[in-house]
């Protein structure tokens, strides 16, 4: 018996190294290999930056969460503090309605922030670091309110302390809205948590 299992086990060896499998624990069968990783890309996407600027970052969406891309906005030399906060914001807003470039794309890039949504500095009563759309901050959908929210609150447009105070158009209640972990993580599902600013 036990030189019959000696004579066996070299056939057993030239008749797997003939068929060419190699001997693996895992199965394997997952299908072809994907050509990029999902939210990765190779390097910075130089087409969807300027070369002048204020270096900034917003959010996008890639995949269930939000994912932080570089961009730059321009801001004139000499610009007030007041005045500049506001074209930051504008032009934070103006890369979020964007389309993404098409590296971006490739990668899985997307974004929910409409198109010609328009900022403005606070109304005479607002504290003066609110900022008004033009559009209700309640009219917009889950992820674009979450794109916002988490691009502006950690931006030169605000004070950087992770919120940002939002409101319409007119003379309506102001709300301070948060960016959490849940937010970029479900912007889907998560509304950004938000209370009303008084006095």
């Amino acid at each position: 018996m036990t030189i019959r299992r000696l004579v066996a086990l070299p056939l057993l060896g030239a008749l797997l190294t003939g068929c060419g499998i190699r001997a693996t624990e895992v199965p394997t069968d997952f299908g072809a290999a994907p050509s990029r990783v999902p939210c990765s890309l190779a390097g910075p996407d130089r087409s969807a930056q300027s070369s002048r600027g204020v270096p900034v970052q917003v959010f996008l969406l890639c995949g269930a969460s939000l994912v932080a891309v570089d961009r730059t906005v321009p801001v004139p030399e000499g610009t007030p503090d007041a005045r500049r906060r506001v074209i930051v914001a504008q032009g934070l807003l103006d890369q979020l309605a964007a389309s993404p470039s098409a590296a971006e794309r490739s990668a899985g890039y997307t974004t929910y922030v409409p198109g010609a949504l328009g900022v403005r500095g606070p109304g005479p009563k607002d504290p003066e670091d609110a900022l008004r759309l033009s559009t209700a901050p309640s009219r917009l959908s889950s992820q674009a309110l979450a794109q916002l929210v988490c691009t502006l609150s950690d931006s030169a447009a605000t004070e950087g302390d992770g919120s940002v105070i939002l409101g319409g158009p007119d003379a309506g209640p102001l709300r301070r809205y948060e960016c959490t972990d849940e937010v970029r993580d479900h912007p889907a599902g998560t509304r950004p948590p938000s209370g009303e600013v008084t006095g």
